[in-house]
């Protein structure tokens, strides 16, 4: 249970800083400037993955509530974590603990990308319990399935259906720059990567255009796969969409919606206890290197007091030399929701033997009652397969007409 797609739900490259999106503003999207010159120039296109920079500069924040709430029909975001591992401090600070928050200002879907844990080897005994301890996870975090749409990816089988279509779109160029797939299949080695490892990123972007999603929110290790998705919805709105669409009996216009990167200011990028430099994550080796959220509080104790640390007096933050000391401090000062200035006055004069126990305290007394309601879940199976069962019906409603679109849109004969 673990990774944010986009968990997942989406490694920046050595980008240039002009970027084809620099100057466009939002809203205006690359179809309508390529219908206006009647022609895509590919040899003017920026590379995926050598030269092309996210939006995030310009899109990094969370839009003012005033401009969600000028009008009546609010905004929408997607985002999903892999049921795969265990879902940690990571997953859970820098993504599911934002959706909490993102799901009283916007329309949200959040759901378990089943579909993407088995681009690699995996145990098929346990994919099924580890979908529904990530939903039941999902829910004692705070999502709220009365704001909030809580199903499983290979529920909505549009997914899969966009995906072929979006494939069909996307230049193998593309895929073969995406760095993740690069250093996964190097681990793994040929042998053992399969075709879904190099094509994810297209189901990736299913899930975000299946749903015409406004903004998406994205960890660091995701900004590329959300421009690749970003350029899809761009290309093929300009090869099916507008005028061509209109011609076959379709409204015209954009197919998709071209999102924009929600990136939290704080917690997108927990780091691993044992290397401060390497993100927390479920597929390091040692158990040791996260504190999952379903740890006992020994456990917890036992894995801070082990961690890695410094010989430096005092805690700082943002000393390069102290990479461990800040991911401490940081993770701290999420799991009380205090300053950062409050944590460098409670803190900052403390040592190693000082801060340990009062960062263990404070972990162990915010993760308790997340596991105390998820054991409350998980002892109602069918109160989860209900509300499981509820979001993907909600999903599908918008997945089925998006879906439909592009087959009319692609001339495809329907029944």
């Amino acid at each position: 249970m673990g990774r944010s797609i986009l968990s997942h739900f989406l490694i920046l490259s050595n980008a240039s800083p002009r970027s084809i999106f620099s100057s466009r503003p939002r809203g205006v999207h690359l179809s309508k400037c390529w219908s206006r010159t009647r022609a895509i120039q590919p040899q003017r296109r920026r590379r995926i993955g050598d030269d092309l920079r996210c939006l995030c500069t310009v899109a990094v924040s969370e839009p003012s509530t005033s401009e969600t709430s000028s009008s009546s029909v609010k905004k929408r975001i997607v985002s999903g974590v892999q049921p795969t591992g265990s879902i940690h401090l990571g997953n859970y600070l820098g993504a599911i603990k934002n959706w909490v928050d993102l799901q009283n200002t916007y329309e949200t879907l959040f759901f378990i990308v089943d579909l993407h844990a088995i681009t690699l080897p995996y145990d098929t005994q346990q994919l099924s319990k580890a979908t529904k301890d990530t939903a039941a996870l999902y829910l004692a975090c705070g999502v709220d399935t009365s704001k909030a749409s809580v199903f499983v990816q290979s529920h909505v089988r549009a997914h899969v259906e966009l995906m072929w279509l979006l494939s069909s779109a996307t230049p193998i160029g593309w895929l073969n720059k995406m760095i993740q797939f690069k250093e996964k299949s190097r681990k793994a080695g040929d042998e053992n990567v399969g075709v879904a490892l190099l094509t994810y990123p297209v189901l990736m972007a299913s899930d975000i255009l299946l749903y015409q999603s406004d903004f998406v929110p994205v960890g660091e290790d995701q900004k590329q796969h959300l421009e690749l998705t970003r350029e899809l919805a761009d290309r093929v709105n300009y090869l099916y969409g507008g005028r061509k669409w209109k011609k076959l009996g379709g409204r015209g216009g954009a197919i998709f919606k071209v999102p924009e990167p929600l990136i939290p200011p704080t917690g997108a990028r927990v780091m691993s206890l044992t290397d401060g430099l390497s993100k927390m994550s479920k597929s390091a080796p040692s158990d040791q290197s996260r504190i999952n959220l379903l740890d006992s509080k020994d456990v917890i104790a036992n894995k801070i007091k082990r961690c890695k640390t410094d010989s430096f007096p005092g805690l700082e933050f943002d000393n390069p030399e102290r990479p461990e000391c800040n991911n401490l401090l940081s993770i701290y000062q999420l799991i009380t929701s205090k300053t950062k200035q409050e944590v460098v006055e409670e803190c900052g004069d403390m040592n190693w033997g000082a801060f340990k126990p009062l960062i263990t305290d404070a972990l162990v007394d915010h993760l308790h009652p997340i596991q105390v309601r998820y054991a409350e879940i998980m002892s109602d199976t069918s109160y989860l397969d209900n509300i499981l069962a509820d979001g993907a019906t909600k999903a599908s409603s918008i997945a089925d007409v998006t879906v439909n679109n592009l087959y009319q849109a692609m001339g495809f004969l329907r029944r």
